[in-house]
């Protein structure tokens, strides 16, 4: 074999490992656990969140930490071992930066207890894939790439559902981003029923319903997937971001802003 490609095959694995190291360790020390959210919860990443505005979980939610990586921010559950919401900034040259080959390797983020994280384990033969809030496919570098596959970016997804009409909204999203013209902040969560199933011996919840958030900030125009979490293939009618506020329980933006529907 050739030594030159030998080398550079090597350089490129090492590469790829350090990234891969440096997205599993975003910091070695786990943030404290917090029952009430407050307003410096993201103090190291406010871009992701509307004029600074960091939305509150519903009522009696409770082991939260807040999660910055360096695309998308999480407000995790421990409880439920999976996020209450993800938050993105896109805007068009942030989706022409997204362009990085998936690395498909999955982790338990460290900056969280073992008893609120979700474990590999979890989603080995549970039937359901471990799908992305904050999609890989919108990450702009390597190391952002890396960090998607954190499990604390994660829900038990329905396996068509996943690769089908969630995909279709996930693509749909950054289209519109690409065109538009500022900023577009998304939101990304799991809705969960009273009693719901959990996978895995961590008990990692499985959530009823998907949604999905799009805020323009420039035209202040919103709008809302609201997805069953099935196998039938289908991509829903969106609702209006009051319909999803009263369906959640969470005040996305600053109620100073006033949205129309898209």
């Amino acid at each position: 074999m050739n030594s030159g490609h030998t080398l550079a095959r090597l350089t490129r694995r090492v590469a790829l490992a350090a990234t891969l190291i440096a997205a599993a360790a975003v910091s070695a020390k786990p943030s404290p656990a917090i029952t009430a959210l407050p307003a410096n919860a993201f103090a190291d990443c406010p871009g992701f969140f509307v004029a600074g505005h960091v939305p509150a979980p519903p009522l009696g939610v409770g082991k939260l930490r807040a999660l910055c990586y360096d695309a998308f921010a999480v407000l995790h559950n421990g409880e439920s071992k999976t996020p209450v919401y993800v938050a993105q900034r896109l805007n068009r040259a942030l989706v022409d930066d997204a362009d990085e080959k998936r690395t498909n390797k999955f982790f338990a983020d460290a900056r969280l207890p073992r008893s609120e994280r979700a474990e590999l384990d979890d989603y080995k033969r549970s039937g359901y894939s471990r799908g992305h809030m904050a999609p890989a496919g919108d990450m702009p570098t390597a190391r952002a790439m890396a960090q998607s596959f954190s499990l604390a970016n994660m829900v038990p997804q329905a396996i068509k559902h996943n690769s089908g009409p969630w995909a279709r909204i996930e693509k749909d999203t950054r289209s519109y981003a690409h065109r538009a013209q500022g900023d577009v902040y998304v939101f990304t969560g799991p809705v969960f029923a009273p009693g719901s199933s959990t996978v895995g011996s961590g008990q990692v919840r499985v959530p009823t319903h998907l949604y999905k958030l799009v805020y323009d900030a420039t035209t202040r125009r919103s709008w809302a997937y609201w997805q069953a979490n099935d196998d039938a293939e289908r991509v829903s009618k969106p609702i209006s971001y009051e319909e999803l506020v009263q369906r959640t329980g969470i005040q996305f933006l600053p109620q100073a802003i006033r949205t129309t529907s898209r």
